[in-house]
């Protein structure tokens, strides 16, 4: 089989003021992708590069997932992640699950199991059955955005914490740093994988997208994997909804095209990398900027 495509991507919102940190950004996902198109020139499988693709995007601070995931309202991190076999049409997640640092090796561990998502008290025993290190994912720029934020909540005399509204996101990625692998090998297997640290002082409870076929999404047709506000992105229900179009005949930018058009109508913020059976690849977004990177044979393409 032809055409092993991978594609990556690291988040979507506004602009990186901060010059310093989009090159720490370019960098990071630059890296990531040449040391996976590695794993799959040789050889490796669909899923096993989406496993190790999340992993490592978790490992690098600049993203909003495993280490540099956002903090919730009550100082907690609380982190999420799915990956989906599109061979076999197999779905597993974790949802906020605490004090680990790869959320993604407990979607995968359950891709074996019985009960393939698990959330809260049963994502933390889980995390206890696998004896998994504690990890403590908090990074300086989490905390001082934590600590901003609570300073604003204070003053503007609010009752309660709740939650920044899509429009209130600030300049940082706490609202749309999401990570995300989408990848044919050279087989055909399609796979998706999707790793978030949340919205960031969010409701303690809230379920993101990214463990939810709403944000992550695979079949034999194509994968997808989402990124952007999580509320919008399941009002979509985006990455399922891709793949349908593309399964009843559209081609795959097109499918892609038609969704993010029906979106940015409703003013969602969100964005989308998918790559389909055929090994095409392709993007879209309604907010300003997405971080991503593709890689098919000798092509690479970047997002921003």
């Amino acid at each position: 089989m032809k055409n092993p495509t991978i594609v990556i991507h690291g988040g979507a919102g506004r602009a990186l003021s901060d010059k310093t940190r989009e090159k720490f950004v370019r960098e990071a996902l630059s890296s990531i992708i040449e040391r996976l198109w590695q794993g799959l020139s040789a050889g490796a499988g669909a899923m096993e590069i989406a496993r190790q693709g999340c992993i490592a995007l978790e490992d690098c601070e600049h993203f909003n997932a495993g280490l540099g995931s956002a903090i919730q309202s009550d100082g907690q991190v609380r982190m999420s992640a799915s990956i989906m076999d599109g061979t076999r049409q197999s779905f597993s997640g974790i949802i906020n699950v605490e004090r680990v640092q790869n959320p993604t090796v407990m979607a995968v561990h359950l891709q074996q199991a019985r009960d393939r998502v698990l959330d809260g008290v049963g994502a933390v025993r889980l995390a206890r059955e696998m004896r998994l290190p504690l990890f403590d994912a908090v990074v300086p720029r989490r905390l001082e955005e934590w600590i901003r934020q609570g300073r604003k909540e204070r003053s503007d005399d609010q009752a309660q914490v709740s939650a920044p509204s899509s429009t209130e996101v600030g300049p940082d990625d706490r609202g749309s740093g999401t990570v995300g692998v989408v990848v044919r090998d050279f087989t055909g297997a399609l796979a998706a994988s999707t790793s978030t640290g949340g919205r960031g002082f969010e409701r303690v409870g809230r379920v993101s997208d990214s463990a939810t076929v709403a944000g992550n999404y695979a079949t034999e047709y194509g994968a997808v994997s989402c990124t952007g506000i999580g509320e919008d992105i399941t009002d979509e229900a985006l990455a399922a909804r891709i793949i349908v179009r593309v399964q009843d005949g559209m081609t795959l930018d097109e499918a892609v095209g038609a969704s993010i058009e029906e979106a940015r109508q409703r003013e969602r913020r969100l964005a989308a990398i998918a790559v389909d059976h055929r090994g095409q690849m392709s993007w879209g977004k309604t907010t300003e900027l997405l971080l991503a990177v593709g890689r098919t044979g000798d092509e690479e393409r970047w997002a921003f």
